[in-house]
């Protein structure tokens, strides 16, 4: 059987967990999570109201996606392995070519 870092991501359900994790992992990271609000023109109030969205989820996801280093010192804090935020990414995207990040 493959390991949990090879095994595909077959629904959004995983990948919204991780990216809740993600979440988490900003809570304690004051200066990366000034960043995120900044680059997606969210409030912390308009972080807590979109928090359920799958938008959300995927805007979460993006800001690792975008900056290898902030990717890899969230995989050091929490043991996930980049090959799984990758695939969450994939599979909160939808098909190839199609964006669907609202933030």
């Amino acid at each position: 059987m493959a390991s949990n870092a090879t095994q595909p991501i077959k629904d959004g359900t995983e990948a919204e967990t991780i990216a809740i994790s993600i979440l988490g992992w900003l809570a304690n990271e004051p200066e990366l999570l000034g960043r995120f609000l900044s680059l997606t023109g969210m409030s912390v109030s308009t972080l807590r109201q979109s928090a359920g969205e799958p938008g959300f989820h995927l805007a979460l996801i993006d800001f690792l996606m975008d900056h290898e280093r902030t990717l890899m010192d969230f995989c050091a804090a929490t043991g996930e392995k980049p090959e799984r935020v990758a695939r969450a990414h994939r599979a909160l995207s939808g098909p190839p070519g199609l964006y669907t990040n609202s933030f």
